[in-house]
Order: C-alpha cells, then sequence, then structure tokens
C-alpha cells in the first residue's frame, strides 16, 4: 500500500510540474488546439447580450466542493469568471444559480470580483449569485422563472447535471434562447446532446478557460491531460503486448 501511495504521489508531482513547464513555455509560445465552433458561437451569443441590453445566465448545477463533481463546477466557475468580465460592463450583469451553498457563494464571489475589475466603484448586487433548488427537480423549477422572467437571452449549463437538463434546455427553445451546455454525467450528456444548440462533449468541459482566454496555466493544464492521455494509452498497449508474450 505504501508503494502505491508514492506511486501516485509521484504521478501527481510528474504531472504538476510538467503542467508548470508548459505554463512558463506558453508565455512566449501561444499553443495551438483543434477548433471548437461552440466556444465561437458562444463569443457570439455573448456580443448579443451586451449588444441588445439583455442578461447572460450561467447554470452551474448541482455538485459541491467536496463531491466528486468538483471539477465540472470549477470548469464552470471558471467560465462565470471569463464571461462576467465580458459582459459586467453591459447593462445587466450575468445571473448565476446552483443548486449548493458553497458553489452560490463561490459564484457570488467571482460576479464581485468581475464587477469590481470592469466596473470599480459601482454597488454590487449579491442576488446575481442564487441557489435555485437543492433537488433535482426543485433545481429545474426554481431556474426555470430566471430564464424566462429576467430578460436573459443565452444560457450555460456547465457542471454536474441529470436528466432534469431537459426541462431547461427545453425551455431555452421555446424562447429561442442560445444554449452551451457541458455535464460530467453521461445521461445529461445524451439529454443535451438531443436538446442543446451546441454541446460539450466529454473532457471538452475541462477546455474552457483554455478556449476563451485563458491564462497560459490553463492551456499548460490542456496540454498536460493530453500528454497524460497518450500515455496511459502506450502503457495500456504495451501491457497488453507483454500479456500476450507471457511476459505479464
Amino acid at each position: 500500500m505504501i508503494w502505491i501511495g508514492i506511486a501516485g504521489f509521484s504521478v501527481v508531482l510528474a504531472a504538476a510540474l510538467l503542467m508548470l513547464g508548459l505554463g512558463l513555455a506558453r508565455r512566449k509560445t501561444p499553443a495551438a488546439f483543434r477548433p471548437i465552433l461552440a466556444f465561437a458561437r458562444l463569443r457570439q451569443a455573448v456580443g448579443s447580450v451586451v449588444e441588445d441590453g439583455s442578461r447572460l445566465h450561467v447554470s452551474l448545477g448541482r455538485g459541491g466542493l467536496t463531491t466528486p463533481q468538483s471539477a465540472a463546477e470549477l470548469a464552470g466557475i471558471g467560465l462565470l469568471r471569463r464571461l462576467a468580465d465580458l459582459t459586467s460592463a453591459g447593462d445587466k450583469p450575468p445571473i448565476a444559480t446552483s443548486g449548493d451553498s458553497t458553489i452560490a457563494i463561490l459564484s457570488q464571489d467571482t460576479l464581485r470580483s468581475s464587477a469590481e475589475t470592469v466596473t470599480p466603484g459601482e454597488a454590487f448586487d449579491i442576488t446575481t449569485g442564487r441557489i435555485a433548488g437543492l433537488t433535482p427537480f426543485s433545481y429545474a423549477a426554481g431556474t426555470l422563472p430566471v430564464m424566462s422572467d429576467e430578460n436573459v437571452s443565452a444560457t450555460v449549463l456547465m457542471g454536474n447535471f441529470g436528466v432534469e437538463a431537459a426541462l431547461l434546455t427545453d425551455a431555452a427553445e421555446r424562447k429561442e434562447m442560445y444554449v452551451l451546455a457541458a455535464s460530467d454525467n453521461l445521461p445529461a450528456q445524451a439529454v443535451m446532446y438531443a436538446t442543446a444548440q451546441d454541446v460539450l462533449l466529454g473532457e471538452e468541459i475541462f477546455s474552457a478557460d483554455a478556449y476563451n482566454n485563458g491564462k497560459p496555466i490553463h492551456s499548460a493544464s490542456l496540454s498536460t491531460q493530453d500528454i497524460l492521455r497518450w500515455v496511459i494509452i502506450i502503457g495500456m498497449i504495451i501491457g497488453a503486448m507483454l500479456k500476450m508474450a507471457g511476459v505479464l
């Protein structure tokens, strides 16, 4: 067991050092990633929100910081900051809804930080970061009025969702509202793929920062994921070959 712990720590340390090295390299040479059209259309939708004086809504799902779904929630918070920077100078600030108290507090802090950066000295409306509900369908029921009654013209669903996401995407379609959807939950991904305009599948949910004017460390994180993925694939192939040869 001790050796397993040491091996795990070594892998994490190696990944951290690799990401740090790539982050320093990215300061001089920006990374080139494959195009994801969903992010291009999202930027167009955000531009339309600012121009017509409507609102952007970011739904962060029901995961918490102490749950296995925390990675997806933090990805949503990261995108929320990028989008808040782009829309806080508009007539109406963005709204964030979530189904966990810690994520709601974090969304409020993110929106406040963005507002202070873009429009320093102006009063911040803390109600722009809200808890919509603590159970799947109460969360959907609490989010629907935000989408229908607060002049929202674009919605981003990014975080941990279940099949209740269909209620949100259906409401957006009825209002002819732009929707970008992403989740770490496979049933939710299936529902989103069938009902949302743009969907991020698999690990694409963790690429939002890198694709939306993120810092060099975000691009380095994405490159590190690709490198580690190839290392695992090569290791599996070598292991299979050694097994077939009778060495293992």
